[in-house]
């Protein structure tokens, strides 16, 4: 079994990126399937508790205020004849930025019940003194004259986790994005630091600094079943697709309507008039004036040409249910009431 400790830099880097959400359907797999047993220090809890509101909070919000200044420069500086294709390109980005705050809950929702389910090791007075002696000798992760006392803990606690587990076939990692404080300064990034190189090994003990290197590494063909698996993410409709789905419906919604005002004043119910006179007395017969039934013949003409006879009814019950259910389905999720129904 592999036996990992992920830094808090790793979780909070995976709540915030919602195309990592693979990534954290892959290692809940592998904990759950006994591949992998999670190590959790209390520090860990307590900085990504520390932390997650704010990640919720920029996932959104920074993309929305480089959105906003982007769409700025853009009509004062953009090509004209260009512009309206950009603008509109950025409107469908500003219209997905609320779902992309309501993934990063999710995916701190998941990796919590993660914390819930693993046993969190308390910080002995040991390995605080072991810690604090690592700052005294300017050991990393206290090389950068920086207060990396929480960095120090886990060394600590990594270090005593594979000097206590002598279990035959056990083998462990340390994964870690911070790279100052963890790598080695003048070589490659991937290797630890010499202050703490004695944690680790080639086989029995793994120095990482990408979480999915580490997966690949601990279970290279299931992780990538695993990634193939869950890397199929429904995306949702861009902002443009919805307002052009709402404007087929409502047109044809509204065609339909026209027709059956047409079989209306075909068949005499309702009267044509030169204009109309007020206040209506039976709506069910309510007269039309002239040129506004003129005009309701060339938009119906127009409606025919761009979607051709087939594809405007008539339709059944069922069918008809459909079309003004999806109408006001598409309205109500850009803030329509439902039932809102008007053409």
């Amino acid at each position: 079994m592999f036996k990992i400790l992920i830094d808090t830099c790793v979780w909070l880097d995976l709540a915030k990126d919602y195309q990592q959400q693979a990534l954290l359907a892959a290692l809940e797999e592998l904990v759950q399937q006994g591949e992998i047993e999670l190590v959790l220090p209390r520090t860990i809890i307590d900085e990504f508790a520390r932390n997650k509101d704010r990640v919720i909070e920029q996932s959104s919000r920074s993309i929305s205020s480089t959105l906003k200044r982007v769409k700025e420069v853009v009509e004062k500086f953009g090509d004209p004849q260009q512009k309206s294709v950009v603008i509109s390109q950025l409107n469908d980005v500003d219209h997905r930025l609320p779902i992309l705050g309501e993934a990063a809950v999710d995916m701190v929702s998941r990796i919590e019940r993660l914390f819930s389910s693993t046993p969190a090791i308390e910080i002995s007075d040991a390995v605080k003194l072991r810690a604090a002696q690592r700052a005294i000798d300017k050991r990393a992760p206290f090389h950068r004259q920086r207060n990396g006392i929480d960095d120090a803990i886990l060394i600590e606690i990594y270090a005593d986790l594979i000097g206590e587990s002598e279990v035959a076939g056990n083998q462990f990692a340390f994964i870690s994005h911070n790279t100052h404080d963890f790598s080695h300064p003048n070589a490659n990034k991937k290797l630890p630091h010499p202050d703490i190189g004695a944690c680790f090994s080639t086989t029995r003990s793994l120095y990482f600094i990408s979480l999915s290197e580490a997966l690949q590494y601990i279970q290279p063909e299931q992780f990538e079943d695993l990634m193939i698996e869950h890397n199929w993410v429904e995306e949702p409709r861009r902002l443009t697709e919805i307002v052009e789905a709402i404007d087929e419906f409502s047109t044809k919604v509204w065609y339909n309507r026209h027709q059956v005002r047409r079989e209306k004043i075909e068949a005499g119910l309702v009267e044509i008039v030169e204009k109309e006179h007020f206040p209506i007395k039976n709506h069910e017969t309510r007269p039309i004036q002239r040129d506004i039934w003129e005009g309701a013949l060339k938009s119906a003409a127009r409606v025919e040409e761009r979607f051709g006879l087939d594809d405007l009814g008539p339709w059944d019950d069922f069918e008809w249910g459909m079309i003004n259910g999806k109408l006001s389905a598409l309205r109500w999720v850009l803030g329509d009431k439902w039932d809102m129904l008007d053409t």
